[in-house]
């Protein structure tokens, strides 16, 4: 799967975020974690050692279920599962945020790194694929939008971060990190008349949607780095190696 693929593969799960009317919805995972888990898996049974074969479990796929990898404390559904000859062997974890981002990106990180410390200390390598759409809106109980939201080097700045520790020696730290910031066109933060999650989902319904990176630049990221920046081909690339060894 080329990046430009991908991007195509985050806009499908977009359009079923707008067709389901909430971002709760798990209808928007199906084509991501699926697309994501096939890509991976042909990576690996492309130069297949002898007498091995890759399979994956996520939704999108087979019977569309998450597997449980069990944990070194709590055992964990994760969102891709990569097994070879039929034994779990890595994870992946996506995340894909669409609004409200401000007031729960440290939980984000937060969690992100107890489900790695969790996983990875049970022996199994784990990976990372953060999406967030910039700028997206910021809603209210209410519904109402009360602002737009940037994904800005501020955030970054804790990826940044992540990005210098060594996974060996770190076992929160994910063995590689994917940040993917995309913009949707056409950009409504402008627009007078998209006031509330109703207009956004109203004008997206009645107006076909585009995807492309964001554009937004950031500093800091150190090199070599665990995290990668807008590059889900080297990503990917990165993790099949990874994987691979094992």
């Amino acid at each position: 799967m080329t990046n430009n693929q991908f991007l195509q593969t985050i806009l499908l799960s977009f359009n079923e975020f707008i067709k389901a009317g909430t971002s709760r919805s798990t209808a928007k995972l199906a084509p991501l974690h699926g697309s994501i888990a096939k890509d991976i898996v042909e990576r690996l049974n492309s130069t297949t050692k002898p007498n091995s074969t890759y399979t994956a479990m996520s939704q999108g796929i087979g019977n569309g279920k998450e597997a449980i990898l069990n944990g070194r404390y709590v055992d964990k559904a994760v969102d891709i599962t990569i097994f070879k000859n039929n034994n779990p062997i890595a994870g992946i974890a996506v995340k894909f945020v669409m609004q409200n981002y401000s007031q729960n990106s440290n939980n984000y990180f937060e969690n992100m790194l107890g489900e790695t410390a969790n996983l990875r200390t049970n022996n199994y390598p784990y990976f990372q694929i953060f999406i967030i759409i910039d700028p997206h809106p910021y809603y209210k109980k209410s519904g109402n939008i009360d602002r737009w939201e940037t994904f800005s080097q501020h955030h970054m700045n804790k990826y940044c971060k992540l990005s210098s520790d060594n996974p060996a020696c770190f076992f929160h730290t994910p063995d590689k990190t994917l940040i993917y910031v995309v913009k949707i066109e056409p950009d409504i933060s402008q627009d007078p008349n998209i006031t509330d999650l109703n207009s956004y989902l109203n004008y997206y319904k009645n107006n076909t949607p585009t995807i492309a990176l964001s554009g937004s630049s950031y500093s800091g990221l150190s090199s070599p780095s665990t995290v990668i920046l807008n590059d889900y081909d080297d990503f990917a690339n990165k993790a099949y190696h990874l994987i691979s060894a094992i």
